[in-house]
């Protein structure tokens, strides 16, 4: 009884297509297009492995082949939306290939009818797929039969036909299986193949586009994929001096770029120990007093941007400009350039005891490691902010916060995480630990850095992907997969960018710049 039931089981192989399954491949074709010409002739297989064998891929099942999907790379520039199949194909001579070309056109695919339902369609899709970004193509196309549409042709146009389909109203066997496997119509052709009298001669031109392709001249100088950045948890000290506050923060700056990083991050507020400074003066008069530093720091910052090879966020630090007290944040990148974001959200006790003021700006900012938002602490809990920044494909929001206890931490941590299902980003955040005894308004401190990523199977099961031990001095470091967040964006088990409703909200940004 075991031994019958072994013989009876599958042996699936999926494998590159030989002229030997010539056979067999006409068997299947003859059977599945038997009223649009059938198959191909031995020598049209012939042609096809020799301009492409490796995009004629299928699957077998105990040497007998069962399903087959055949290829080739075309310039699609050259062929455009109006194409036909023979076009494609030139008559199956194949010499439309074109290994230079940026686009993989799927001309077949057929399965055994005896295996329908094994869902073998969708691995070999899935082949395709890593074909496709294997070799840096931009799109896999193809010209997809709607067969079902001879049933509604007289009550239905094709469009409205396809629109049915989509919303699962009526099932085709060709165009709901390629909806399924994340294609989408991007038009509908006429006379793609004259005697498909099933779909009435309609096809529809559907792309699957692949996330990771990248231009061939950006060899050198290409958008990273995997990211390394470090957060620093910052422990408050009493310094002497700008020289003392510079020398520590070279120490981490150093630190953590022998690691090659592409990121360091430090807290909010994070120069506050000068303050102790000035602890004859009261608070507004002693906030202002360190703003003075601010311009130097700043400097200094950039020079260790560029000495470490290393893009800083530097914390935040009050700036004092036309008589109005602002919070910033300033990112010195390791090219040599800087940006700034301001806060733009004041706490009642930054303005109740500094007379701070919010800015105007907010900025996606363009590294050598990606697109990255800047959200100082309390402005990550308005969630506007930062889906304005994922609108304009932000890859990484860093955070820098100054927090006194842990119900004020939780409210960051929170809304931080939220942030990075929301908007299918990565959201590092990193505030200070320790007391400052001389320092008003700045005496206690709660932090436990930490970096957060989506939800989805791709990502850590708890969307956490590392944190730092609570309320001590150290450096969190971490890789981030960007490539993972624009998989995400398309074939996620959500979509929360793709899907929102558009139709009925939006979130705008009012304040034009001068």
């Amino acid at each position: 009884m075991v031994e019958n039931h072994q013989e009876l089981e599958h042996r699936l192989k999926l494998r590159t297509i030989r002229l030997s399954d010539y056979d067999d491949i006409k068997e299947i074709m003859n059977m599945v297009y038997a009223k649009v010409g059938g198959a191909w002739t031995k020598k049209e297989l012939t042609n096809l492995l020799k301009v492409f064998p490796e995009g004629q891929i299928c699957i077998e099942d105990r040497g007998k082949l069962v399903a087959a999907a055949l290829s080739i790379i075309v310039d699609y520039s050259v062929f455009g939306d109006q194409h036909t199949y023979d076009q494609i194909t030139n008559y199956g001579k194949f010499d439309t290939h074109d290994s230079e070309g940026d686009t993989l056109y799927g001309t077949d695919v057929f399965v055994h009818p005896d295996y329908r339902g094994m869902r073998l369609g969708r691995r070999l899709y899935d082949t395709r797929k890593e074909l496709c970004e294997n070799l840096n193509l931009r799109a896999i196309i193809a010209g997809g039969r709607i067969p079902g549409y001879a049933n509604y042709h007289k009550k239905l146009t094709p469009k409205q036909y396809i629109e049915k389909v989509r919303k699962k109203e009526i099932y085709d066997p060709v165009l709901s299986f390629q909806l399924a496997n994340e294609f989408h119509v991007r038009k509908v052709m006429t006379r793609y193949m004259p005697d498909d009298k099933a779909s009435k001669a309609y096809a529809t031109l559907l792309e699957w586009i692949n996330v990771y392709y990248e231009e061939e001249e950006k060899a050198f100088g290409r958008r990273k994929s995997l990211v390394r950045a470090g957060l620093v948890q910052w422990q408050m000290r009493r310094v002497r001096s700008v020289e003392d506050m510079l020398q520590q923060v070279e120490f981490f700056v150093d630190t953590v770029s022998s690691y090659n990083a592409d990121f360091i991050m430090f807290p909010e507020f994070f120069n506050a120990p000068l303050m102790a400074l000035f602890n004859e003066v009261n608070a507004p008069d002693a906030v202002r007093l360190l703003s003075d530093f601010t311009e130097r720091i700043r400097d200094e910052m950039l020079n260790m941007a560029v000495s470490y090879n290393i893009n800083i966020i530097c914390g935040s630090m009050p700036m004092y400009s036309d008589g109005e007290l602002y919070n910033v944040c300033y990112l010195a990148r390791r090219d040599g350039t800087m940006d700034m974001q301001y806060k733009l959200h004041i706490t009642p006790d930054e303005f109740s005891f500094w007379g701070m003021q919010g800015g105007d700006q907010l900025s996606v900012f363009e590294t050598d490691a990606g697109r990255i938002g800047i959200l100082i602490c309390y402005d990550v809990e308005f969630p506007e902010l930062s889906r304005i920044l994922a609108e304009q494909n932000m890859d990484i929001l860093f955070v820098p916060f100054w927090t006194d206890t842990k119900n004020a931490y939780l409210r960051v941590r929170r809304c931080a995480q939220a942030r990075a299902i929301e908007n299918e980003c990565y959201v590092a955040i990193t505030g200070s630990v320790g007391n400052l005894p001389r320092v008003e308004n700045m005496d206690i401190q709660y932090s436990q850095s930490a970096v957060f990523s989506p939800s989805d199977f791709s990502f850590p099961h708890d969307a956490v992907v590392a944190e730092a031990t609570p309320n001590t001095e150290t450096t969190l470091i971490v890789d981030l997969d960007l490539d993972l967040l624009k998989k995400l964006r398309t074939q996620g088990s959500v979509r929360n960018l793709q899907q929102r409703r558009l139709d009925l909200y939006s979130v705008k940004w009012k304040l034009m710049r001068k």
